[in-house]
């Protein structure tokens, strides 16, 4: 299966309730007023945030609809331009060429985003790129986390650095970081706590994560990558806002795309924050976490 494949099998619900959506509206051959405001509305339900939904509307209404042509068409090669154009500055591709050694990842997000599993996928796309990783399993207020991490080092054949449940999570880093300087590996994965209820608590503990891997490189994290559960939707929006107080982002990933009819929130993120997005996840297999791809992203949203 082809990348723009697995975005389009990813993101069907969106896409399916996105270009349903457009086609009960877009049912004359010129677009007045009256259906213009009913796109915005509808793309304002579809989470892809009120800014985005207005340019959209701006867009279309300035843009000369052919009646000789199908206008459902029209307006979704319009809304796929729009989007391509908010993204395409937005890739990055951090993955694979690495001018650091080791290259120091901060994986951030809440509990239940999907950050662990994320950083398995993340190594393995990077192993299958021949680089050396090593995990390190910095969430150590979490059992479970950390056996999972456990896990993914197994099933993706990288080193992992752990320690017993409860202890400092900036030592486990630092050992991380070390044991890939001396060891000459290419990337070190960092996997962190989530407690945003406890915010004070989380910022120190991520200072320390960062101060202590300025030991080994004065210039890491050389990226803190928030992970976001793509189902809360608008939500997404205040861990962004909370995340950026603890520690500077340096790109997004959003995880369970095809968990929802709202992968609209992206276009919202987009906008608002203009971070990076760094990849996708599309389903719940190994392979299922895609590097982002702006143009294939708009092209499987909009179904076209």
């Amino acid at each position: 299966m082809g990348f723009f494949e697995k975005f389009k099998n990813g993101l069907n619900k969106s896409a399916s309730s996105l270009s349903e959506g457009i086609k009960n509206l877009v049912i004359k051959k010129e677009i007045d007023d009256k259906t213009l405001n009913e796109i915005e509305e509808f793309l304002i339900i579809c989470d892809v945030g009120i800014e985005v939904a207005k340019d959209i509307r701006n867009t279309i209404s300035q843009t000369k609809i052919l009646p000789d042509q199908d206008s459902i068409t029209q307006v979704k090669q319009i809304l796929e331009k729009y989007i391509k154009d908010l993204m395409l500055p937005l890739e990055k591709e951090i993955l694979i060429n690495n001018n650091n050694h080791p290259k120091v990842f901060l994986i951030a997000g809440v509990n239940g985003a999907g950050k662990t599993t994320t950083i398995g996928k993340l190594g393995k796309i990077l192993k299958n790129n021949n680089k050396k990783i090593v995990f390190a399993a910095a969430d150590t207020f979490r059992a479970a986390a950390i056996e999972q991490l456990e896990k993914w080092s197994t099933k993706v054949n990288v080193n992992l650095i752990k320690s017993e449940i409860g202890s400092d999570p900036a030592s486990v880093a630092f050992k991380a970081v070390n044991f890939a300087k001396q060891n000459n590996f290419d990337h070190v994965l960092i996997d962190t706590a989530g407690r945003l209820q406890n915010k004070k608590n989380l910022m120190e503990e991520y200072k320390k994560i960062v101060n202590v891997t300025k030991k080994v490189d004065i210039k890491s994290p050389h990226e803190i990558l928030l992970v976001l559960d793509a189902t809360t939707g608008q939500n997404a929006i205040n861990q962004v806002e909370e995340f950026q107080k603890i520690a500077p982002l340096t790109g997004l990933i959003m995880t369970k795309l095809d968990g929802t009819a709202k992968g609209g929130i992206l276009l919202a993120l987009a906008k608002k924050f203009k971070l990076p997005i760094i990849a996708l996840g599309l389903g719940e297999k190994e392979d299922d976490l895609q590097i982002f791809n702006a143009k294939d992203f708009a092209k499987a949203l909009v179904n076209n």
